[in-house]
């Protein structure tokens, strides 16, 4: 099953936190973002777990028109934790574009715990969106 949080920001840099609907594991967006898109972001297996994960995106406009020419990243990052002797951790995942506003790909969470989230949306060069979240991966 794919687990799906739709992600919506007031602005490209913004951060907005929305109520979780119970009954279908998706976070209600908490208004229209500026830029006008609708960002979905899932895992699978859900929840994610440490090592190979199916990382699944959908950028929509707010009218539900599929965003077909973008170029989508998920960024996973960690921060170091000294106290562990651990360095800080990034995961770049580049995203293939399959189908209706729909991009895939498959990345590697190197170990279980809270990792923050960056889906970065770019139409040729020009960043057009970015979505925050958090994922805690298992082991």
């Amino acid at each position: 099953m794919l687990f799906v949080v739709a992600l919506s920001l007031a602005g490209c840099g913004g951060q907005s936190a929305a109520p979780a609907d119970a009954s279908t594991g998706t976070v209600i967006p908490a208004g229209a973002a500026a830029d006008g898109l609708v960002v979905t972001f899932g895992t699978e297996p859900s929840p994610p777990e440490k090592g190979e994960n199916r990382i699944q995106v959908t950028v929509r406009r707010s009218d539900g028109s599929p965003v077909t020419a973008g170029t989508v990243t998920a960024m996973f990052s960690m921060p170091a934790m000294p106290s562990m002797n651990m360095p800080a951790m990034r995961s770049d995942v580049p995203l293939q574009h399959e189908g209706e506003g729909r991009y895939g790909g498959t990345g590697q969470l190197s170990m279980s715990g809270t990792w923050s989230v960056a889906i970065n949306v770019a139409e040729g060069a020009r960043p057009i969106a970015t979505r925050h979240t958090s994922i805690v991966a298992k082991e």
